[in-house]
């Protein structure tokens, strides 16, 4: 039985790929006011406004490449059972090799009906007003949005309390429910966190890297291999 590393990972590691993180600290996403693209209250206002901004992160996701941070959690899948909970919505971890991997915040490569979240479909084209799922309803991206439900949380839960090894990676922990699942912690086992800024913890028991996620993940192999 390999022991499980479970590694919570942030905007930061997609970062040195060439996605912007998530929320600047003028509020905005790529220019955009994130509560006009990334809200329900958003969607019922202006839906095409929302498609056209996902359908140009989508086409981001689908030009960048996974870098050295995502590509080395994949190689420790030989010594370790790795399992990457994510609050990210890109596809990097998957591409990098990754096999186990949970997104909090849903997956832009996949999209469902604005009726029915359950049913998920995988996508390479723009989504367009009209284009309508089985049960009726228009197409929209698996997204998580503000004010809606992490569904995923519960599971990511489940895999923290049993880790063995856990590793933060490029994330604040400013955004909830993902930056309460650190309180979800044994508290003797091993833990690192890899942030070129890194974040508050209450718990001191945390070997810090304080390197931006690729340079951060090297010194990381280092020590686990």
């Amino acid at each position: 039985m390999k022991p499980k590393l479970v590694v919570l990972t942030g905007a930061g590691i997609s970062a040195e790929s060439g996605l912007r993180t998530f929320r600047d600290s003028d509020g905005l996403w790529e220019g955009y006011d994130i509560y006009e693209v990334a809200s329900p209250a958003g969607w019922e206002k202006n839906p095409a406004l929302v498609l056209d901004f996902y359908n140009l992160r989508r086409r981001d996701v689908m030009n960048a490449q996974p870098n050295a941070a995502h590509t080395g959690l994949a190689t420790l899948e030989e010594h370790f059972d790795v399992r990457i909970i994510t609050q990210n919505i890109d596809d990097l971890h998957e591409r990098a090799g990754s096999t186990k991997v949970l997104h909090l915040h849903g997956e832009i490569m996949k999209m469902r009906s604005d009726i029915d979240e359950r049913t998920l479909y995988p996508y390479m084209d723009d989504i367009k007003i009209g284009d309508l799922a089985p049960d009726g309803g228009q197409f929209r991206p698996h997204v998580v949005w503000f004010g809606e439900a992490v569904t995923m949380i519960e599971p990511a839960v489940l895999e923290i309390v049993q880790a063995d090894v856990f590793v933060l990676i490029g994330t604040s922990l400013n955004v909830y429910p993902a930056a309460g699942l650190v309180d979800y912690l044994r508290g003797e086992i091993p833990k690192y966190i890899i942030d070129k800024k890194i974040p508050p913890v209450r718990d001191s028991g945390y070997h810090l890297i304080e390197k931006p996620a690729v340079a951060g993940m090297e010194e990381l192999l280092n020590i686990l291999i």
